[in-house]
């Protein structure tokens, strides 16, 4: 070991260690021998990528519009999966199910002139993807035109309508407004064959201009208080007239117990006037007898004086003398 070189550079020696073989060069890879197998995977996955990329499903809420071209050569209808041709078709998609389409505010007048603001939508679907595209083009555009036809027919069949007719349902005349707007506008649809159908319209909502609001709160408020008027008074009549008929009856019942009463007294005293003839006949002398204490009972009171003849049968009574 030389004493001036440093330690880690030291050599360990190992007496008992094997001496290492050295490693034999290996021969380079042959490409040539797997050239078909290398080409065959290469088609086969290009292949499986072609394919997949060209396989399509149709659902059972769409439709599948193939193009070849940019020319529209099928509508798949039926749901599962299906090929279109690689590099030459095109699939777009179109809804086959129900969609809502909520109708821009408007403002329409009245048949008495009156204007206000409806706020409606509409339930349509596509039924003929084909005339869609043909004459609409996309979807947006044909729900542009059917809100233009659904504007125009409501304003033609409300402004037949006075604005009482349309807010109030109790006393409306419009009947199946709905279902006469549904079907005009289809026939404006089929018309130009926009390939839609609508399956309802109905509105939403009513409402008036701000500027008219006010004015219309008053009316109402002045209708209100008429109406109310009118059955505060029908009430007052009503009831003037209930009192009166009670008033009536009450003086038929008193003067029906009057005359009830008039006569079962008269019975009474004709029934006592026969009990006292009956009795005072028996005996004259004390009904005569009886007679004079009860006019005297009706005559002389606390400061009564009486003049009478001494030999007045009434004195001699008041005298004491019987005889």
């Amino acid at each position: 070991m030389e004493p001036n070189k440093p330690l880690d550079e030291v050599k360990k020696y190992n007496p008992y260690a094997k001496p290492k073989k050295k490693k034999e060069p290996k021969d380079p890879i042959d490409f040539k021998k797997y050239w078909k197998l290398i080409a065959g995977l290469t088609i086969a996955f290009a292949v499986l990528l072609i394919v997949l990329t060209n396989v399509y499903v149709v659902k059972e809420s769409e439709y599948r519009v193939v193009r070849q071209f940019g020319e529209v050569v099928k509508i798949q209808e039926e749901p599962g999966i299906k090929m279109k041709i690689p590099f030459i078709q095109s699939v777009t998609t179109l809804p086959n199910y129900q969609m809502t389409y909520d109708v821009s505010e408007a403002e329409i007048n009245t048949k008495d002139k009156k204007r206000i603001i409806i706020d409606n939508y509409a339930v349509w679907h596509v039924v003929n993807p084909l005339d869609l595209i043909s004459n609409a083009g996309t979807i947006v555009n044909a729900e542009s035109r059917m809100e233009e036809f659904i504007y125009s027919v409501v304003r033609t069949e409300l402004g037949q309508l006075n604005y009482d007719e349309i807010i109030n349902d109790e006393n409306s005349s419009r009947g199946s407004l709905n279902d006469n707007v549904t079907a005009k506008v289809n026939e404006l649809l089929e018309k130009d064959q926009y390939g839609i159908r609508v399956m309802d319209v109905r509105i939403k909502r009513t409402d008036l201009p701000e500027e008219n609001e006010q004015s219309v709160y008053t009316r109402m408020i002045s209708e209100r208080d008429s109406t109310a008027q009118d059955y505060l008074s029908q009430g007052d009549a009503k009831k003037r007239e209930i009192e009166a008929q009670a008033d009536r009856e009450a003086q038929e019942v008193i003067a029906t117990a009057r005359k009830e009463a008039a006569l079962i007294q008269a019975e009474g005293e004709s029934e006592a006037a026969k009990i006292y003839n009956q009795s005072f006949s028996k005996d004259p002398e004390f009904y005569e007898l009886y007679r004079s204490l009860e006019s005297y009972k009706k005559t002389i009171g606390d400061d009564t004086v009486i003049i009478l003849p001494s030999d007045s049968p009434y004195a001699d009574i008041l005298s004491g003398n019987f005889e």
